[in-house]
Order: C-alpha cells, then structure tokens, then sequence
C-alpha cells in the first residue's frame, strides 16, 4: 500500500455538509409541494449516504439492493466472532478533516491504529533487507518516481509501465534491481489504486487528493458506519436493477421482479457493473457518461485472511513486505498481532494478479500464500486454522474492487460520471468523485454531493 501522504483538503462547502450530516440535529423539513419519491439504486456507503440525507429532509426515499445485505463493496465477515474483518473497505484513510471521522466520532464507534512506520521488508530469500538493500531498493524507487514525474509533463498519456520501461531495460528480469523495481510498481503503484501498471496513466494516475493524519481501522468493522447510515431506511433486498427508463416523467425504474416509479433516481452502481452494461438506460447515456465509463478503469485488490494458532511473525509491526520473484505475489501483508492481539496475517493480491488468483480454488491460494510466509518465517511454521478470502472482480454487483484513471482518461471524466440527468437522475460512487476516488470517504461524499443537488432541484 502506498504511504498515503497528506496532499490536499477538499472544499469547505462540502466537509461543512457532511459534518451537518452526520450530526443529530435536526433539519427544516422540504415543503409537501417539493417533496420527491426517490429511488436509491445501491445499498453500499454512497446510497446509504444519499438516502438518509433526504429521508432525514423529509423526501419518501427507497433504496433497491441487489444483495441480501447492505454495503456493497463494504462488507464485514464475522465468521469469527471475536475478530470482525472486512472484505472491502478497512481504513479510514488520513483522519484529519475526513467526514468518515466526524461520522465515527458521532456513532462513538471504536477505532484501532496501524501505522505504515512499524513494518518489514524481507527479500525474495526471505530476509529482512540489510542496510545496503533497503538504501538499493530506496535509489531505485526514487528513479522509478521520478520516471512517472517526467512522463506526467509529457503532452500525451502513456502507462506506468511504458513510462518505466527504459529504467527496466538497463537490467535482467532475473536481476535483484528487475524485483525492486517491480516491488515498488506492486507495493507503491498497483496495491494503492488496484489498476495493473500496464494500464494506470502516468499523467493521472495519482490525481486523487488525501486527507492528513494517521490511518484506523473500526474495531467492529466498517459495518459499523453502513449499519448506522442505514438505520430507518426502506431497503428493499434482492432487486436487481435491470432497466432505468429515465425520459419520462416519472422515472420508471425495472428489477428482475418488480417494477417502480420515482420523481428522481440516484444511480450508485460500481463502475464494472456500469461497463458491464447489465443495467439499461432508455434512452442511452448521454456520450460524455458512456465515454467515461469506457475510459475509466476498474481495478482489484483481493485480500487473503489467515489465522494462525499463535503468532509467529515479529509483535510488535503492522506491515510485513515481500520482494517475490515474480511481480505483484504476496507483496504487501497486514498483521494483527499489534493493533487487535490477533495472530491473523492478511495478504492483498492487486491488479492483474489479484484477478488471476480468482481463478485458482481456495486451497491453491492459500497454499501459494504459505509458501510466500514459508519462504520467510521457515518451513517449520504452523499451518492456518482457517481462512478467508475475496473474489471481488467476479462478483457480478461489483465486478471489481474500486476505480483508477486508466490510460486514455482523465479525472474529468469523473465529473462527467458524475453529471445529473436533468432533474430525473443523479450519479454517486467513489468512481464519480474527482478527488477522492478508490475510496471509502469518496464514496460518502459523493452520495451527500448528490443529496445535496437533489436538495437544490
């Protein structure tokens, strides 16, 4: 995972919205002669967000969820009970000024920290990297950067990959330089926006703006916001959007089993179902919508639970890195030891790795995945008394993790995902905000953006 420094603090005007919005107090309600029946398409952090804004403003709100559970794309196992784990979403990244914060703090939800300091780097032997290691792969990760930086004032957009190409010829693929070069695109590039490097833009790859501070995760898991957010709403499971009859009044929205009329709807889908096309709009997208759910990309980071007997790896670290001989296996691995006294390991596999391991069964994956962790902590370490493991880019109301700025796209492609429908339709999602795609709070701010211009109409 990249170290998510502190970039930029989003607008004023929004942040005060979402501060209002998670508070307790109450609003003016609309007027009956403005009050709208709205149909939310999507239960996960954006719809949720959306619809309790206008519920809480007195609009008739319905959310159609194609799953038998809220979240969408934030989904909390509690197959162990005493260790609540997310499939998705995790962190809330960069705490000061987020507006998950100012939420977290009013549902009084208790937070655990991990810090990117306390972590290890271990080479394709499986040693932790010596002084004259760490300061090789620390040159060559800086020459890697400085590549990107030198590509993104090019006047035409080229991939991460081709903009490191000429760095990589100048070694082996069998060398050590060749592996941490690709350590750094995997670890760096790949597990922070989930795009391959062969397809992220260099020009825009890292676009996005972050909030500063330290990085938490919910000790109950991020179920805790959905489940607040979602308390008082009429959430119909099981609906399946199939058609969205959009230029006519009213709206006419079509499942696999039913069919509904709105005032206005809100379209949270992910963008892979959008690129998928599983959802029809009559008459078509505008093209500036279409051309921006073709360009943008849809990415993947897959995560691979495991839980040991007793710990075995060191206490007192939250991040334990692999240099594999092969691009993108194993990389990057969470230990919950420190933070949450658990001797669970999660292992993210990202990008064109992470789909190609949805395609092996559960037992080949978490055997690759010991044979990484055997490689570094000996063949004598005990077996995992269980584990569990996502498949994000073959979930048909998902089809992939979260968004990145494909090669070819730009971030106002973003603003045009974004773009209401006249008065008819609305769009949210993290791959509709400009800033603060890919993650969490993006997502939540773009369905109080979206509350926010319902509320405007």
């Amino acid at each position: 995972m990249d170290r998510r420094k502190s970039l930029a603090v989003f607008g004023l005007a929004l942040l005060s919205f979402a501060a209002a919005s998670s508070s307790a107090l109450a609003k003016e309600q609309v007027p009956a002669s403005k009050k709208k029946r709205v149909f939310v398409i999507g239960a996960g952090l954006a719809g949720l967000a959306t619809a309790r804004e206008l519920q809480r403003h007195g609009h008739d709100v319905v959310v159609l969820e194609a799953r038998d559970r809220i979240g969408g794309r934030i989904w909390t196992s509690t197959k162990w009970p005493d260790m609540p784990l997310d499939f998705g979403a995790t962190w809330i990244h960069g705490m000061k000024g987020n507006p998950l914060t100012g939420l977290a703090d009013d549902i009084r939800a208790d937070r655990v920290a991990t810090k990117y300091e306390r972590s290890i780097t271990y080479n394709t032997s499986g040693q932790a990297l010596a002084k004259a290691e760490g300061e090789r792969l620390d040159a060559l990760t800086k020459q890697v950067f400085g590549a990107l930086k030198n590509a993104h004032d090019r006047s035409a957009d080229i991939s991460i990959r081709q903009a490191i190409e000429p760095l990589m010829r100048q070694f082996d693929e069998s060398s050590e330089a060749y592996r941490f070069i690709n350590f750094a695109l995997s670890a760096s590039v790949e597990q922070e926006y989930s795009g391959s490097a062969a397809q992220l833009s260099a020009s825009w790859y890292d676009s996005a703006k972050e909030f500063g501070g330290g990085d938490v995760f919910f000790a109950q898991g991020f179920r805790v916001v959905t489940e607040f957010l979602a308390k008082g709403l009429n959430i119909q499971f099981d609906q399946a959007v199939r058609e969205v009859q959009w230029r006519q009044s009213p709206v006419r929205v079509v499942t696999q089993k039913s069919e509904f009329v709105a005032d206005h709807v809100v379209v949270t889908l992910p963008l892979g179902v959008l690129q998928a096309r599983s959802v029809r709009f009559t008459p078509e997208l505008p093209k500036a919508k279409q051309n921006a759910i073709a360009k943008l990309g849809m990415g993947v980071l897959n995560k691979c639970y495991l839980r040991f007997p007793e710990a075995f790896w060191p206490a007192d670290v939250d991040w334990l890195e692999y240099i594999p001989a092969r691009h993108g296996e194993w990389t990057e691995w969470v230990s919950f030891k420190r933070s949450a006294n658990a001797p669970i390991l999660l292992g993210f596999n990202a990008a064109d790795r992470g789909r190609a391991i949805e395609q092996m069964s559960d037992v080949q994956i978490v055997a690759s995945a010991m044979q990484t962790l055997k490689t570094i902590f000996g063949a004598e370490i005990p077996s995992p008394i269980d584990y569990q493991l996502t498949r994000w880019a073959s979930d048909p109301f998902a089809l992939g993790s979260y968004s990145f700025n494909r090669v070819g796209s730009t971030p106002t492609m973003r603003k045009d995902l974004a773009a209401a429908m006249g008065t008819a339709v609305s769009f949210a999602g993290e791959a509709t905000e400009d800033n603060h795609f890919g993650t969490a709070h993006g997502a939540y701010m773009s369905g109080l953006r979206a509350a926010r211009n319902i509320l405007a109409m």
